[in-house]
């Protein structure tokens, strides 16, 4: 790889996190795996390139690098740019709040709004988080979801559940580093294909649910995400529509199917006038994620 030209005048962490910044704008990155504008994403690979704590920049902004130090960082750098994949996995690292979770381009980068709701143990619908026995988490991926329901439930069991082995891999891993193999059971199964007889006080589910037009028309940074994640049909409600279908014979008497459609809500509720959708609050609105009961579940199979 060629390297960037004119980089032996950076010394310090300030001069490089000028220089990445002014890299990622000229080459139109897309932010939106982890930050939002080029000034963060730099600052997050330099820090992480460095070792160093990611919540305290200042202290170190005219710290002189090393040469080899340098060098780490400059490829940093020259991969984003170049190459342009998400930081997270530049890095193998992802974070939902203050929980991290190894991340690699087998499984889609973390960014469900579902966790924010697991944050607060989806109050005021559930209103004994420790009755919560049995929780399902469709689509995990890297098992993310899976893993903040059971940090949120303390006393329940919760499948992962996805189609794809590598994906269950990382699941596997993340499970592993967060101390919950005793508690989550990964399983390789084409939505409830393969969970006949088992039911579940909450589903939860961030499915593939970008329509076709827009999966046509993704960046480069997405596209590097496995595309089983994220098309999901003409509409992008293909793997909604199997979920609203089945969710009510795996659902316990009084128990929330949760799921995060996107953009999708118009869409859906057109699809599904009769559905009495509860649209759950979440710092970025309330147009994101659905939530139902059982008994407001008919038979749409």
């Amino acid at each position: 790889m060629k390297h960037f030209d004119d980089t032996e005048s950076l010394i310090t962490v300030r001069d490089w996190l000028r220089f990445a910044a002014s890299r990622f704008n000229e080459a139109k990155l897309f932010f939106g795996h982890g930050s939002d504008n080029a000034f963060d994403e730099a600052a997050y690979l330099i820090l992480h390139t460095l070792h160093l704590p990611l919540e305290r920049l200042e202290p170190f902004l005219d710290a002189s690098l090393t040469h080899g130090e340098s060098e780490e960082v400059q490829a940093v750098i020259e991969r984003r740019v170049r190459e342009r994949i998400p930081a997270a996995y530049l890095t193998n690292e992802a974070w939902l709040g203050e929980h991290r979770f190894y991340v690699d381009e087998r499984v889609i980068v973390p960014r469900s709004f579902i966790a924010e709701l697991l944050h607060e143990q989806l109050t005021p619908w559930i209103e004994a988080p420790d009755e919560v026995t049995r929780a399902l988490d469709l689509c995990t991926g890297s098992g993310c979801l899976a893993i903040l329901a059971a940090l949120a439930f303390p006393n329940a069991e919760v499948d992962a559940v996805d189609l794809s082995a590598d994906a269950l891999e990382v699941a596997a891993k993340n499970v592993a580093d967060y101390g919950l193999t005793d508690r989550i059971e990964l399983v390789e199964s084409d939505l409830f294909a393969a969970l006949e007889g088992r039911t579940y006080d909450v589903i939860l589910s961030n499915p593939p649910y970008v329509n076709a037009e827009s999966v046509a028309a993704l960046p480069p940074e997405y596209q590097a995400e496995p595309a089983l994640a994220l098309g999901s049909g003409e509409d992008g409600l293909d793997a909604t529509r199997q979920i609203l279908a089945k969710a009510r014979d795996h659902l316990n008497p009084g128990g929330l199917l949760v799921v995060e459609i996107g953009h999708n809500r118009d869409a859906l509720e057109a699809a599904y006038p009769t559905l009495p959708f509860i649209w759950l609050d979440t710092e970025s609105g309330d147009q994101f994620v659905f939530m139902l009961r059982r008994e407001d579940l008919t038979d749409l199979s």
